[in-house]
């Protein structure tokens, strides 16, 4: 079990994110089925056959912080993000495998989410890099990742190798601590917008 970062809550305005607990389930099937998202084959989401396994696996990973990413207005679940790769002796992380559920996808949640996972990762721990990756052809999530303010550090050819046989590419950005003030700012001025 991750040992640093601790476990932690945080909410916002728009969404809340909790440590993921099989409590979720039933939530969790709900909105992977929003969408059908197990059927998108450059990323690995759940289907509802999968969700207790998917649950557990995140939960017993040495290296992952999982949390369950709820809707304020309703207090259910919407989605999973983490905290991933977790290093405290470089003082490092990734946040990734992140879904939302179709209908909240497009909505102020995910930079909310990327605003209290970023804010606590550089505030609180101190933090000096945050990575993203994404398959190389997702390009929704690339969008997401750019529009945060991370930066593109390269593409890892032949990264891993998926559940369909293919092999992914994976794109990988940070963003380092020097430019967090900056896309704080951004991440804040959208949300504002959004209201």
């Amino acid at each position: 079990m991750v040992t640093w970062p601790e476990p932690f809550s945080v909410k916002g305005q728009y969404v809340a994110l909790v440590p993921l607990s099989h409590d979720h389930h039933d939530d969790l099937v709900e909105a992977t089925a929003d969408g059908q998202l197990h059927r998108l084959w450059y990323t690995s989401i759940p289907d509802s056959a999968g969700m207790a396994e998917e649950i557990e696996r995140r939960l017993a990973l040495e290296t992952m912080l999982p949390f369950t990413i709820l809707d304020v207005a309703t207090g259910r679940a919407v989605g999973m993000t983490t905290y991933m790769n977790v290093s405290q002796e470089h003082r490092r992380l990734e946040i990734g495998s992140t879904w939302y559920r179709k209908a909240v996808q497009r909505s102020p949640m995910n930079t909310e989410c990327k605003l209290l996972l970023l804010r606590h990762a550089f505030e609180q721990l101190g933090c000096v890099c945050v990575e993203f990756r994404a398959h190389v052809l997702n390009q929704q999530s690339r969008r997401a990742i750019e529009r945060l303010g991370a930066k593109l550090d390269g593409v890892l050819r032949s990264d891993r190798i998926m559940a369909n046989g293919t092999v992914r590419d994976t794109a990988a950005y940070s963003i380092i601590a020097s430019e967090w003030p900056m896309v704080k700012a951004n991440l804040i001025g959208r949300l504002e917008q959004a209201s």
